[in-house]
Order: C-alpha cells, then sequence, then structure tokens
C-alpha cells in the first residue's frame, strides 16, 4: 500500500519508517493504515472529540492492529499522560505504530518529546515535525518545558527502582 492513500489522513507526517502520525482518520482509512502494516494504533483524542469515531477500537481491532487509547484532555496535558505515551512506544519499538488525535497537535508534541527525551533527536530535528503541524500554544509550550526539564529525573528514578527488584 502506497503511502499516497496515508497522505490523504488530516495532517499526516512520516516520522520514520516505523512510526506515523495523524489527525482522525475516517473508518476508510483506518483499514489504509493496516494495509500500510501498522501492527500499534495510539489514539491520544478524547471519545468525546467532535469528530472522534464512536466504533474506532472495534474497528481497529478488526483490522488485526492493537489499539491503544490514551485520552489527553486538550486544555491539560499530564506528565502521566506523557509517561504512559512513553511506556507504550518503548514496550513496541519492535513494531510500526500509528498515533492520531483530533488534528495531530498532542501527538505532534508526544512525538516530539520522545524523540528528544528516548530516540536522543537534538531539538532543532525534533522541533522541524512537531512545526510542521503546528506551533504550540501557551499551555503546550509549557507544558513540553516542564517535561523536559522534570522526566529525566523520573526517568533516572525509575531505572533506579527497577533494578532495586533485580
Amino acid at each position: 500500500m502506497s503511502s499516497k492513500y496515508l497522505e490523504e489522513i488530516n495532517n499526516f507526517l512520516n516520522i520514520s519508517d516505523v512510526i506515523a502520525t495523524a489527525g482522525q482518520p475516517t473508518p476508510a482509512q483506518l483499514v489504509r493504515i493496516r494495509e500500510s502494516g501498522f501492527q500499534v494504533f495510539i489514539n491520544l483524542a478524547l471519545s468525546t472529540s467532535d469528530n472522534a469515531l464512536p466504533d474506532e477500537q472495534e474497528i481497529v481491532e478488526f483490522q488485526s492492529m492493537e489499539y491503544i487509547h490514551i485520552p489527553v484532555v486538550w486544555e491539560q496535558p499530564s506528565l502521566e499522560n506523557v509517561t504512559e505515551f512513553f511506556r507504550v512506544m518503548a514496550a513496541n519499538t519492535n513494531k510500526k505504530i500509528f498515533v492520531h488525535c483530533a488534528a495531530n497537535k498532542r501527538v505532534s508534541a508526544f512525538i516530539y518529546l520522545y524523540r528528544r527525551l528516548h530516540e536522543g533527536i537534538n531539538d532543532e530535528d525534533a522541533k522541524k515535525d512537531l512545526h510542521q503541524i503546528w506551533i504550540p500554544n501557551k499551555t503546550w509550550k509549557k507544558f513540553i518545558q516542564e517535561v523536559l526539564e522534570i522526566y529525566p529525573q523520573i526517568k533516572k528514578n525509575y531505572l533506579q527502582q527497577s533494578e532495586n527488584y533485580l
């Protein structure tokens, strides 16, 4: 399946060979996502979003993709949300992952953070993809900055706790 069909999805952005992001896909586009080889489907939008598909999980799972819903409140993204997102991404590094929300704004911010904090991508390169979708507003700029400052310590504490259990 050509990525040409995926490019029709609202705000589609191919991040790498194994990660793509977009706004809300249609039911027909969900089929194309699977035909393009994606195995994991992550939704960061609320189920009450204006354009949300009420049966999205069923359609995705019928296509034999794993469905993961991490609802992120637009006005209040949380450290818990992004930490769960990082955990899901880390658990699926050997799979092709498609991540979406209503307009790819939440997702582009989370992917920016994931690439900076987990893949070691420099700020300039990570921001290129983020800014293809949007320039974060005040709430999201603050959130991104907080995560960049706080998360490395959380990750360090988590790793130390994990070592104590080994």
